[in-house]
């Protein structure tokens, strides 16, 4: 059964949420909640710190005048795009007046504003995101998207070949919708439309899709995802990626960090240009692909002592990579866990005062005593790692 209303959905409730919508004529319905907090809440699905959105009939302008007489700080965030931020204590929300695209060049839009909420939800991307919420749980669903929601159906809303025009970044968040809210199954007109585009998106920005990438990476289920858009050229995977994905999903993985790595490690550095990606998450995927090297190999003391937690999903990474039975992995990590890591006890400080000096002898040094640390299990004596050296 479909259903009509939202029950027992936590941030509805908020007094600040309900103090927002008193404000915005909420309950003579001028103002609505919208979109992903809308369609995850209805599933039982929503996310920690989920942004909560809002539609509106109310100008801009107006609904900054109603916010501040209402004591509801109001900021013009997107103002130009008829997007004000309201916050009210810790809850933050953003407030969209009801639009309607005059242009698009497939980049940008140019819009109007108006009260239409039919012609407000027609220009959103899919049916599950144009449901819409009253201040009292009622849903507004003019284009049939709960249903799809609920079946698990993926759909754009008109013609799929237009939206995509309207937007290239729809290609991505198609694949990235029917990962998470499609169970990997992907509705014949809309991918026929991908595919159809998927050589022609060079002019969309490398930020919006690495972001798209990255939200994509860390679901649950993405491998099947990734492996199709791999035959129609929106990503590149290594040689054994797709079953490596399988069996990190199986063992339960679901860290973007490690899927990049999976993605292909000798392609970090042209993926992080590719999606304007962080150092830190690329730095992090290089550490997780080094230490899942070094537990290919057995050495797990070695990958504990250079890589610390990232050796734990390394760990997850080789037994994907290399089909490990679960039997072996749980060795692996009990072994590993039983390690008492700890850095080495002795420093360039104590080779200086031997007489050693700051150079490449002293790297190679401490090398050596690192290596020994490790082979005894953080258990050597610092006399004896120095006995190395100096015996």
């Amino acid at each position: 059964m479909i259903p009509d209303r939202l029950d027992g959905a936590e941030w509805l409730d908020r007094p600040e949420v309900q103090a927002i919508f008193a404000a915005l004529d909420g309950s003579a319905g001028k103002t609505r909640a919208v979109g992903g907090v809308v369609r995850d809440s209805l599933i039982g699905r929503m996310r920690e710190h989920a942004d909560i959105d809002m539609a509106t009939e109310l100008l801009p302008v107006a609904v900054m005048q109603r916010a501040k007489a209402a004591g509801i700080n109001a900021y013009p965030t997107g103002i130009e795009h008829g997007t004000v931020t309201l916050r009210l204590d810790e809850t933050s929300v953003e407030v969209t007046t009801l639009r309607q695209d005059v242009a698009t060049d497939g980049r940008h839009a140019e819009v109007a504003f108006g009260t239409d909420w039919v012609a407000d939800a027609a220009r959103r991307d899919f049916t599950l995101n144009a449901l819409y919420c009253f201040a009292d749980g009622r849903l507004f669903d003019p284009l049939g998207g709960a249903g799809d929601l609920i079946n698990g159906r993926v759909r754009f809303i008109g013609d799929a070949t237009q939206r995509i025009a309207e937007d290239g970044l729809r290609v991505y968040r198609f694949f990235r919708f029917s990962a998470s809210h499609g169970g990997e199954q992907f509705d014949p007109e809309g991918l026929a439309a991908c595919q159809g585009v998927a050589d022609e998106l060079d002019h969309i920005s490398r930020e919006r899709v690495g972001a798209e990438m990255l939200r994509m990476l860390a679901l649950p289920r993405v491998a099947t995802t990734l492996a199709l858009m791999d035959r129609l050229g929106l990503v590149r995977l290594a040689p054994g990626a797709v079953p490596a994905l399988q069996r990190y999903e199986a063992l339960g993985g679901q860290s973007a960090a490690a899927r990049l790595a999976m993605l292909g490690r000798d392609d970090l550095a042209q993926r992080q240009a590719d999606w304007r990606l962080s150092k830190t998450l690329v730095g992090h995927a290089e550490r997780i692909a080094e230490s899942s090297s070094l537990l290919r190999r057995g050495d797990v003391g070695w990958a504990a002592y250079r890589f610390g937690e990232d050796a734990v999903e390394g760990l997850a990474v080789a037994a994907a990579e290399e089909g490990w039975p679960r039997e072996q992995l749980a060795e692996l990590a009990r072994d590993m866990g039983r390690l008492p890591v700890a850095p080495l006890p002795v420093g360039g400080a104590d080779l200086e005062a031997r007489g050693m000096k700051p150079g490449p002898d002293m790297g190679a040094a401490l090398a050596i005593m690192e290596r020994a640390w490790v082979e005894s299990e953080f258990s050597a004596s610092r006399d004896a790692l120095l006995e190395r050296i100096f015996h």
